[in-house]
């Protein structure tokens, strides 16, 4: 193809999305859509959804029968369910060890796996580690094919294009038919945004190329970011106006996309977009395809961040018209104390299974992690060990960086705090009796640990900390609950060949307090949430305060997420107990305020790895040293000393996103490489 020639196609389709909010692109290999495909079983396992789950489609199924009949056509929807990344597995999450937030053993790399390596600077373009665009090196698998998220967005298409043919599917409603229309438009929205968000510009796949088109035609051209922005979210809004506002049948339906998914994933994306890494990022003012075309706009545009302020306030109404609201633990049948309630409500947001704060549920991934985030503990009036060190690694470790992040009990970071000092965390100090909700009365531990926030005692595990759980031989009270015991050689510490913990902090947060914990553990698993209310609160805080510097309706949202958290409001905590009382009187203190609030509220979540990119500050975080106390001590004077456990390096603007890789820019002349790979 010549170059004008390519030009005028390349003006006809971006002035058809200006127009439309469309692009149509090709599909992303050189290859055509063959009459036979392979379609899989979803491997899901969730009892309470079972219409929808225990679906098993044939092993092979022909376009030509897939969509002659409404059942063999809805095993092809669920198939495309089936791609969706497995969010609720530390092998397949980027999010939760891709950057700083969790760290494992140095020395015991039968734990590493392509994201932990990632954060070890070992990040390539001749074999790119967790390649999701090819769609190889993930997890502990190497190529399996419902791992491929482009053909997942192929899948797509063929079931949209088949499903808008009218003489397909004869025995299906138009009710029903419109409604599957919308979840494969969802489908195919968030896997584009999936990938944008990891590569920045990304082709538009809106139309499989058919068996008589030309091979040039076939290869791929990156499009630039303000079209895949406007893509994806007229596609969204394509879905949500043909999917219910929730899900009437919980007992199979439950985990099926919904209008108020679609609103969530737009405001997502919308904040993403207005965000400086997409918005206004002179770093990529000179990153342009092989042809020349820009793929970044280097202006700065604020109606981005007002798309994304009205986005996001729309999906909370969805939310909370479908009654989605804050999770806060109750009835109270054990008789637990008001401190143990209130780290249930922290902790259960996460861990309880449907509950009424997660918007976005996903049936296709429960968390699996467990054995992990979790040590073995002891009971803190008998002292009998919980379980096995083989059933319990937990070696799942939140540096140093990360715990200090967390605020004080005044709800101000610790180097703000003027009521109490923190300069010398590693000072030791004894526990009190007033105390013992959440450190065992009488131990010695660091002062780091003490005065903190509720989320801090929530989240995390350290030495001589509480870890409560509902326990199968007890009445399920906080009275005789479990204690850990981390240093070198004691149950939870340093000592096992394989099994520990490098920093000597655990991820609390993410096992559920109704896991049994006698003499062989049991969890308790729950399907990942994607998206929470808490999540949408703070998006909707930091859009307003982009629009409206300062805004006490920010404040106001940022409040809700505080209270539910144990703490005061933002004006009372500053005003009262920060060296900076106005802090949250100006546009940027606020900002630094929303910032923070989400990396707590979201902490081992996912989330941080996104957020410190979009904010462009991954390169003052991930260039931080990860550190943590001296595991090999055995004494509280030795513990508590902190070590560097490993140096990071961050290249900007380089490892803000990750390389295509040699084998795909090789083949396809038309795609350009990410900048610094």
């Amino acid at each position: 193809m010549n170059k004008s020639l390519y030009t005028m196609k390349w003006k006809k389709l971006t002035d058809h999305l200006e127009k439309n909010g469309f692009i149509y692109g090709f599909v992303q290999q050189n290859k055509v859509v063959r009459t036979t495909i392979f379609i899989a079983a979803l491997a899901l396992g969730i009892s309470s959804c079972k219409k929808y789950l225990d679906v098993v489609p044939d092993n092979v199924a022909t376009l030509d029968h897939a969509f002659k009949l409404r059942n063999e056509a809805e095993k092809y929807l669920f198939t495309l369910y089936s791609y969706m990344p497995k969010s609720g597995d530390g092998w397949y999450n980027p999010g939760f060890m891709a950057g700083d937030e969790i760290w494992l053993p140095e020395t015991a790399q039968d734990h590493w796996h392509p994201i932990s390596r990632i954060a070890r600077g070992q990040q390539n373009k001749d074999a790119p580690l967790f390649d999701e665009w090819a769609g190889v090196r993930k997890g502990n698998n190497t190529n399996r094919d419902n791992f491929k998220i482009w053909r997942a967005i192929r899948q797509c298409n063929i079931f949209l294009e088949n499903m808008h043919d009218m003489r397909k599917v004869p025995d299906i409603s138009i009710a029903e038919r419109e409604r599957w229309i919308g979840e494969a438009e969802f489908l195919k929205a968030y896997y584009h945004y999936y990938l944008l968000r990891m590569y920045g510009p990304i082709p538009i796949i809106n139309k499989n190329i058919g068996v008589a088109d030309d091979v040039e035609g076939s290869y791929t051209r990156r499009m630039p970011v303000d079209s895949c922005v406007n893509f994806i979210s007229g596609l969204l809004d394509s879905a949500y106006a043909k999917l219910p506002p929730r899900i009437a049948d919980e007992n199979n339906e439950l985990g099926r996309a919904t209008g108020t998914f679609a609103l969530a994933v737009k405001a997502k994306l919308w904040v993403m977009a207005a965000s400086p890494l997409f918005n206004g990022n002179t770093d990529y003012a000179g990153f342009t395809d092989n042809e020349g075309h820009q793929l970044f706009n280097p202006a700065f545009d604020n109606a981005k961040w007002e798309k994304a302020r009205d986005a996001a306030l729309e999906a909370i109404q969805s939310a909370e018209g479908n009654g989605n609201s804050l999770y806060e633990y109750g009835p109270d049948f054990l008789g637990l104390t008001d401190t143990t309630k209130l780290q249930l409500s922290i902790r259960n947001a996460v861990t309880a299974r449907w509950n009424r704060e997660v918007v976005w549920a996903s049936a296709q991934s429960y968390f699996v992690n467990e054995d992990l985030c979790m040590p073995p503990t002891e009971r803190s009036q008998t002292g009998n060990l919980v379980t096995t060190r083989g059933s319990l690694k937990g070696v799942w470790a939140a540096p140093i960086k990360i715990v200090k992040m967390f605020y004080t009990q005044n709800g101000v970071p610790i180097d703000e705090d003027k009521t109490l000092n923190f300069s010398d965390y590693e000072k030791l100090r004894t526990s009190i009796a007033a105390e013992r909700n959440y450190i065992e009365p009488g131990f010695q531990t660091a002062r780091l640990n003490f005065d903190r926030e509720p989320r801090y005692y929530a989240y995390l595990g350290f030495d001589g900390g509480v870890w409560y759980m509902k326990d199968g031989t007890t009445t399920g009270n906080d009275r005789n609950t479990f204690y850990l015991k981390a240093k070198n050689t004691e149950k939870a510490g340093f000592g096992h060949f394989v099994n520990w913990n490098e920093t000597g902090y655990f991820i609390k947060k993410l096992v559920s307090w109704e896991s049994s914990s006698n003499t062989l553990v049991s969890f308790k698993q729950y399907p990942w949430p994607e998206i929470r209310l808490a999540d949408l609160y703070l998006l909707y805080a930091e859009a307003l305060n982009e629009t409206e510097p300062a805004s006490a309706t920010a404040i106001a949202y940022l409040d809700k997420v505080r209270k539910r958290a144990g703490l005061k409001g933002v004006v009372e905590s500053w005003t009262n107990y920060s060296t900076n009382p106005g802090k949250y009187s100006t546009q940027a203190g606020l900002r630094e305020i929303i910032h923070r609030e989400r990396l707590i509220e979201l902490a081992f979540e996912g989330q941080r790895l996104w957020d410190l990119r979009r904010w462009k500050k991954s390169f003052d975080e991930l260039n931080k040293d990860i550190t943590g106390w001296n595991i090999l001590g055995k004494t509280a004077d030795t513990y508590y000393k902190e070590r560097v456990i490993f140096s990071q390096r961050f290249l900007s603007p380089r490892d803000y996103f990750w390389p295509i890789g040699n084998y795909d820019i090789r083949r396809n002349p038309f795609l350009a490489e990410n900048p610094g790979w």
